[in-house]
């Protein structure tokens, strides 16, 4: 398909369009980046309008299993969902992903939802940008909700709440004293927290976590003064509390877009994307220099053995780098 064909396909609805629109994204080709810019260029004005959620949680919380009732329950009230998975641990392990689409088995199926693993073998860098670009190509489609789940562990958190309306946050009903060792930097991004598996036996833990969880939240300093992170119960199992998960994302957006924060975010975004661009850029190109690729195992030798600094390696090879 010329990438014509693929825009008009994508302002028509044809799901092949735009499934070729990322595979092209996704390419490590030149003349494909070349063609997907372009693609993306003619589609921006037709981008913006969905509301991107982002989506983490400890091992075992259940994120696919949330993703998939809540994706199902948006469905019924009209909605078009893409879900998006920033997944950098895929080239250690293979990563769970392309598990989660089998797991995502209903929602996979339905005509007004798109699942799409994250590329493999990929730095953070490389997949956060891949995953920015995709979404954009789903708003362009016409998608309402666009979920983006990390997958790996680490930064990845912080990548997708830098490209994210709302990051939200699934925790397990068995805090206990330690909270689960909840990382303070996860908690400090969230903008929702949520329990899952709240139901049977459960329930009580599952208050008591929310409890402990809320106290950690109020003697952490917000992150806006417009919006206090609520922590809410929920079963994605048992299909219960989807209702007050949508109805927080809403009020949410709500208020941020009152006092125009909600529209302010996106544009720091947008400008924080375009650096990590180029930083990204520059790092493939300073790699795949020639006369860099040719000096740089003698110099990781010399500052190995201790006989160059790390200091003056790096500017000998940035030097060769500007030179040629």
């Amino acid at each position: 398909m010329t990438p014509q064909q693929i825009i008009e396909g994508i302002h028509q609805g044809k799901l092949r369009a735009l499934a070729k629109a990322i595979t092209l994204i996704e390419s490590q080709r030149p003349e494909d980046q070349q063609r997907a810019a372009a693609i993306l260029e003619e589609l921006l004005p037709r981008t913006g309008r969905s509301l991107r959620i982002g989506i983490s949680g400890v091992p075992g919380a259940g994120k696919s299993t949330f993703i998939e009732a809540f994706g199902m329950y948006l469905l019924q009230q009209g909605k078009k969902v893409a879900v998006l998975a920033v997944d950098p641990s895929s080239q250690i392990s293979g990563g769970s992903i392309l598990g989660d689409k089998t797991r995502m088995e209903l929602l996979s199926r339905e005509t007004n939802a798109f699942i799409r693993p994250s590329p493999s073998g990929d730095t953070l860098g490389g997949v956060a940008r891949k995953t920015r670009e995709s979404m954009l190509l789903c708003e362009a489609y016409g998608f309402d909700v666009i979920i983006v789940e990390t997958v790996g562990v680490g930064q990845s958190e912080t990548a997708v709440a830098a490209m994210v309306d709302f990051f939200l946050l699934l925790q397990l009903p068995n805090a206990g004293d330690e909270l689960q060792g909840i990382k303070k930097g996860v908690m400090e991004i969230a903008d929702g927290i949520l329990i899952n598996k709240a139901d049977g036996d459960n329930r009580p833990r599952a208050e008591l976590a929310g409890r402990q969880i809320e106290n950690a939240l109020h003697i952490m300093k917000p992150k806006s003064a417009n919006w206090q992170v609520p922590v809410h119960l929920v079963s994605a199992l048992k299909k219960e509390g989807m209702g007050t998960v949508w109805q927080m994302l809403e009020t949410y957006r709500e208020a941020m877009s009152e006092t125009g924060e909600f529209e302010e975010k996106r544009r720091r975004q947008a400008v924080d994307w375009m650096w990590s661009t180029v930083m990204e850029s520059l790092k493939y190109s300073f790699h795949h220099h020639p006369k860099v690729a040719a000096l740089l195992p003698q110099i990781q030798q010399s500052v190995a053995e201790g006989v160059t600094t790390p200091g003056m390696a790096a500017k000998r090879l940035l030097e060769t780098f500007k030179r040629h």
